[in-house]
């Protein structure tokens, strides 16, 4: 059974737990913290558990070439990609206004670290969990860093291989056994070929001890729902309040209506996965007793008759006799009374019969 660990206070995931649905806000809040603000509430109105940032020190982020350089793309903010990312950084009083708020709305907060002091920072601030974007994933010092406070962890796996995923497991699971490691692929859309769902299945082969994940970046709520039914415990999905405004995650992102949808579907995916056992239900009662077929015999039978194959045959009876698939276990046994034709076969009736689960 895989590992299930407490996310969150009072919030368990893995096991038979329900699935944790990340609303990933990122910087889809265009740098407006009121923006952010009505996010986080969206967030809570569709049913997710949380909603998530992304937090970054820039210049422990990126080098000074990266921040000099010019950005012209048409989702710039600024003239150079360090302006450009500035208007899309929170301050740290801000994070803190944001996570207050979230607290008041009644929905767990928290952010990626997207460099080590960005993790020293929501390390202080106390969230419930870290997020490794999968930018950090082969970060190997930023792991053990991260791993080593001691808070549980989300680790997103695109752009790697299993070679380093391996790599990951080994690395933080030295320093903490509450992580869970999502399926991603980094692209923005994903296209549907670009998935690779089957590789939720690999790791929980590789990784039977820890929960498994899906953080999409896809068109929709379909894929993700497939996701929970192949055995992802947390699911991680952008949002947005636009798909049309500036910036390269909105196109990937789900809208209210969207989230609110895949939230109810995936609770209903849940309802649906069941417990593996496979019986008969109480609700099939009504169709086992109006089609459910039964024993019945096939030619007069007088008491005292040792039953053969040729005698039996299985038809919707009144009353339902002898399952349909005990029929063999008739052949050779004695009845007991007689038997007209069509006459339904009672178990009462077959000397040395046992019913099936009964004996």
């Amino acid at each position: 059974m895989p590992l299930k660990f407490e996310l969150c206070p009072g919030r368990m995931i893995g096991g038979s737990n329900p699935c944790f649905i990340i609303a990933e806000i990122g910087q889809n809040h265009q740098g407006d913290i009121e923006i952010a603000k009505k996010m986080i509430k969206m967030a809570k109105d569709c049913g997710a558990d949380c909603a998530k940032f992304q937090k970054s020190e820039l210049e422990h982020k990126f080098n000074k070439r990266a921040l000099e350089r010019l950005y012209t793309s048409k989702n710039s903010w600024g003239r150079t990609y360090g302006d450009h990312k500035r208007h899309l950084e929170f301050s740290h009083e801000q994070y803190r206004e944001l996570q207050k708020y979230a607290e008041e709305v009644g929905i767990f907060f928290t952010a990626s670290g997207m460099d080590e002091m960005a993790v020293e920072f929501l390390d202080e601030i106390n969230v419930p969990f870290f997020k490794v974007g999968s930018g950090d994933t082969n970060n190997f010092p930023y792991l053990k860093t991260t791993a080593e406070k001691g808070r549980p962890m989300l680790v997103s796996s695109g752009m790697q291989s299993m070679e380093t995923m391996r790599r990951v497991y080994q690395t933080v699971k030295e320093h903490n056994p509450n992580f869970a490691i999502l399926q991603c692929t980094s692209a923005y859309p994903l296209e549907a070929e670009d998935v690779n769902l089957r590789v939720l299945a690999e790791y929980q082969k590789e990784f039977p001890d820890i929960p498994i994940g899906y953080s999409g970046h896809e068109s929709g709520i379909s894929i993700t729902l497939a996701a929970v039914a192949m055995g992802a415990k947390v699911v991680e999905r952008h949002v947005t309040l636009d798909k049309t405004w500036k910036g390269s995650d909105h196109e990937a992102s789900l809208v209210p209506s969207e989230l609110t949808e895949l939230v109810r579907s995936i609770r209903l995916v849940e309802r649906a996965m069941g417990t593996g056992i496979k019986t008969m239900l109480p609700c099939e009662k009504p169709c086992h007793d109006k089609l459910g077929k039964s024993v019945v015999a096939k030619v007069k039978i007088p008491r005292g008759t040792v039953l053969t194959l040729d005698m039996l045959t299985v038809k919707v009876a009144e009353p339902m006799g002898v399952a349909a698939e005990d029929i063999f276990q008739l052949v050779g046994k004695t009845v007991t009374e007689d038997m007209e034709e069509d006459d339904s076969v009672l178990p009462e009736v077959v000397e040395g019969y046992c019913k099936k689960r009964k004996c």
